[in-house]
């Protein structure tokens, strides 16, 4: 009996293990089976990577052929290192510090072992490569920029690290993927998928053909193109108004939130971050802490907003019912509350209402407007939520929930972020630089260009935004569905006329363009900075924003400008060459042009690293630049006229 359960028990575990077998084989021999396999090797094929192209249809970003040198360490066999160090012009030192890392990887995974090699190395390397056991060569795509516009814009694409593979699968080690700008924002999109070939070896690690027929291949999927809200020839001329300075500019499409240019400077060409010298480039521009290229102050820049601000003050005080447009306030110079006083540009004794408050931009009348706003129910611990809730309705303060890869918050104060400094008593009186934009309220040039763009479309605005096509799909309902306001559309109309008026009689009366009804706003910011332990002023920011025509808007534009003296020296002249650029598609403002190339900030920007003694109150003085440099910027130009003709 015991002899025969015996032969019972070893007859079931004999079924079950060939039916286990069997069933693993046959039924169950899928691709994840297979990727563990170490009999099977995996060759994966690149997809193309989607095409760039601006919102007229110009081709920005192709593709150009790339090879790779690829190791497979537990199947690499005694090799003429020298020989081979010499076909791939490397070093010795460098090939096996480059083994030795891919080893760690993985010894039975493949893994890039040198990248980027050029077509001519690709050929001479290929007839020798059967000499190499473990070695082989891959091809892939490298980014081609058809530009020399737009880097901060487009991004580049660089290899994976480590814990890009462990969030992500898709990715094996030498993989690229976008790392910023456009190439980032909508890396899935324009990866594709790649494809794979499963490749059956023998006792001796030789291939002997596909696997199964290849039955388990997949051919890759190629990238999907797609469309950018970018007028490339609106952007190609923003940044030539941007040499020799620093700053950042957005434009956008009011009645969209289609974003038409955004430059940030300083900038540079993005072909320098493609193939094997993107390392090395990269690291020059990420060290260069001064003129900090790789970040770009349109999107990440937060500063003080300046006398633009005064716009939300005066929408919110017609919100709130505590202003009218008719009511006056009388300036005496400035304001004065308790000790201190608030200067003005305005005459003594002038008189002004929204319209005469916002053109002239006075400080008394809009530090009397911030007052009435918080004292409104003699509760200002009341009123500055109420501010605050108003302002950042309009997307200040806060992320605008864009396709955008950077970006900052600004800030928009509140209570609670006062609690900390006045935790009892809360008076108006204490926070009245947010009258006039500075004190506490910080912002990005994209907020302030999508406040404009709010204010042109009397009340509302859609999240600004890059992308303007996807092949084959449609756009998200965040950037189609338009966001309201706090703010009742009857209220913008006597704000409107002020920004009229500020072209028309005030501070930017020198930047009109024949043609066009233009509102705008300058602005100048206090600049400080600490140098040798000692906080030090700096010569301010130029700040300006605007939008155009005044009925029926075509576009909405913030210009910031790092120590460019007053609001329409610098910004204000870009911003209206842009609107210009825009609307009529060339430039009948030449003298405006013609002064921003031949003047720059460079010198400005050296001051606090001079090691010199400077003194910046009254001072006006300005660099001209040299005339090999003036007339580089002015084939730019003629190049750009000549494109777009």
């Amino acid at each position: 009996m015991r002899q025969f359960l015996l032969f019972i028990s070893i007859i079931l575990v004999g079924v079950l293990f060939i039916s286990r077998l069997f069933y693993l084989q046959v039924y169950n021999s899928n691709t994840q089976t297979l990727f563990e396999d170490n009999a099977i090797r995996k060759v994966y094929d690149y997809p193309k990577r989607g095409f760039v192209y601006d919102r007229n249809g110009k081709l920005l970003v192709a593709n150009q052929p790339s090879y790779d040198v690829m190791v497979i360490p537990q199947e690499v066999e005694p090799l003429d290192t020298l020989e081979f160090c010499s076909l791939l012009k490397i070093d010795k030192a460098k090939f096996i510090k480059t083994y030795q890392k891919s080893e760690h990887y993985s010894p039975r995974l493949p893994s890039v072992f040198v990248s980027h090699l050029s077509k001519e190395d690709y050929a001479v390397l290929q007839e020798k490569m059967r000499k190499f056991r473990g070695f082989y060569i891959q091809k892939r795509s490298l980014r081609y920029y058809e530009t020399s516009i737009g880097a901060n814009v487009l991004g580049d694409i660089g290899e994976v690290g480590n814990r890009d593979i462990k969030k992500d699968p898709y990715y094996k080690m030498g993989d690229l993927k976008g790392k910023q700008g456009v190439e980032a924002s909508y890396e899935k999109i324009l990866r594709g998928v790649k494809g794979i070939k499963f490749i059956q070896k023998d006792r001796f690690n030789r291939n002997i053909g596909p696997y199964k027929n290849g039955d388990f291949d997949t051919i890759p999927e190629q990238g999907k193109d797609i469309k950018i809200t970018i007028d490339a020839q609106l952007q190609a001329y923003g940044e030539l108004l941007m040499q020799n300075k620093r700053g950042g500019v957005i434009a956008i499409e009011p009645s969209s939130g289609e974003i038409l240019a955004m430059v940030a400077a300083p900038t540079y060409n993005p072909n320098i971050l493609v193939g094997r010298e993107r390392s090395k480039n990269f690291t020059k521009l990420y060290n260069d802490s001064i003129a900090k290229p790789l970040f770009n102050r349109s999107l990440q820049g937060v500063y003080e907003p300046g006398s633009p601000f005064k716009l939300m003050n005066a929408l919110i005080g017609l919100q709130e019912g505590v202003l009218t447009p008719n009511e006056t306030v009388t300036c005496y110079a400035g304001y004065k509350y308790g000790n201190r006083f608030m200067k003005c540009h305005c005459n003594r004794g002038t008189r002004n209402n929204m319209v005469g408050g916002i053109q002239r931009s006075c400080n008394a009348y809009f530090a009397t407007a911030y007052r009435k706003i918080l004292d409104k129910d003699n509760n200002a611990s009341k009123g500055i939520d109420v501010w605050s809730k108003h302002a950042k309705s309009f997307g200040l303060g806060e992320f605008l929930n864009n396709d955008l890869y950077v970006g900052q918050k600004g800030r928009i104060p509140d209570r609670a972020y006062y609690k900390h400094i006045y935790p009892k008593t809360f008076y108006s009186t204490y926070t009245i630089s947010n009258a006039i934009g500075q004190g506490e309220v910080a912002t990005t040039p994209i907020q302030l260009a999508n406040m404009a763009a709010a204010i042109a479309n009397r009340g509302f605005f859609y999240t600004p935004h890059i992308i303007k096509n996807i092949e084959n799909e449609i756009l998200p309902e965040q950037f189609t569905k338009p966001k309201q306001t706090t703010i009742d559309k009857q209220h913008f109309e006597p704000v409107i006329e002020g920004m009229l008026e500020v072209y028309k009689k005030g501070t930017a009366k020198w930047l009109q363009v024949k043609d066009i009804e233009i509102c705008g706003k300058t602005g100048t910011v206090e600049n400080f900075a600490i140098i040798d332990s000692l906080k030090t002023q700096l010569t301010d920011h130029s700040i300006f924003l605007a939008f155009a025509p005044k009925d029926n808007p075509k576009i909405a534009i913030a210009v910031f400008v790092e120590n460019g003296y007053w609001g329409s020296r610098f910004a204000g002249k870009v911003a209206s060459l842009m609107i210009e650029k825009f609307i009529k598609g060339h430039i009948t403002r030449t003298d405006l042009e013609e002064w921003l190339l031949k003047h720059s900030l460079e010198e400005e920007y050296a001051k606090p690293y001079s090691g010199k003694p400077f003194k910046i109150n009254g001072q006006t003085s300005l660099q001209i630049v040299e005339e090999s440099e003036y007339y580089r910027l002015k084939n730019l130009l003629n190049t750009i006229n000549k494109t777009n003709n």
